[in-house]
């Protein structure tokens, strides 16, 4: 099964974007089931993503390359909006920071994730990461593709 152990923190105001970097668009698909199906489209590259429910930082998700015109079809069909970013892969110790600088209906929103191996790993925390925010499902991507940042 493939798993995914996250940490999802918010970032402090003056943060400045360093790094490799990725343009984002991704929405879901409707449904009713206990997966998401989202479709991501990464500059040049796509995926469709199965995700399962978080418990605790934890959460199954399976993760499938598709053709860049499927995507794009894909996303004229998700429910609600399409969640639009740029992603900044930031080194800071032994670990690359993932840090999301939303567009769109959520200007205004950074997020700085980490991938972990096990929930209790310990790590080094940069002096940019604010708040954690991992259980607060208001910062689910599926969640602010219904309820946009900018709407709060």
């Amino acid at each position: 099964m493939g798993v995914e152990i996250e940490r999802k923190f918010l970032v402090k105001e003056g943060w400045q974007p360093t790094g490799e970097s990725v343009s984002i668009k991704q929405g879901y698909l409707p449904g009713t089931g206990p997966m998401l199906v989202r479709i991501r489209l990464e500059d040049q590259r796509a995926l469709l993503t199965l995700k399962g429910r978080t418990e605790g930082v934890t959460r199954s998700e399976y993760e499938y390359e598709i053709p860049v015109q499927d995507a794009q079809e894909l996303l004229l069909r998700c429910r609600k909006k399409v969640v639009e970013k740029t992603r900044y892969f930031v080194i800071h110790g032994d670990y690359t920071w993932e840090v999301d600088v939303f567009a769109g209906a959520n200007k205004g929103l950074v997020v700085a994730e980490l991938e972990l191996s096990d929930e209790n790993e310990d790590f080094d925390r940069p002096d940019w990461l604010g708040a954690e925010v991992s259980s607060d499902a208001r910062y689910y991507n599926s969640n602010l593709a219904e309820h946009p940042f900018s709407e709060w």
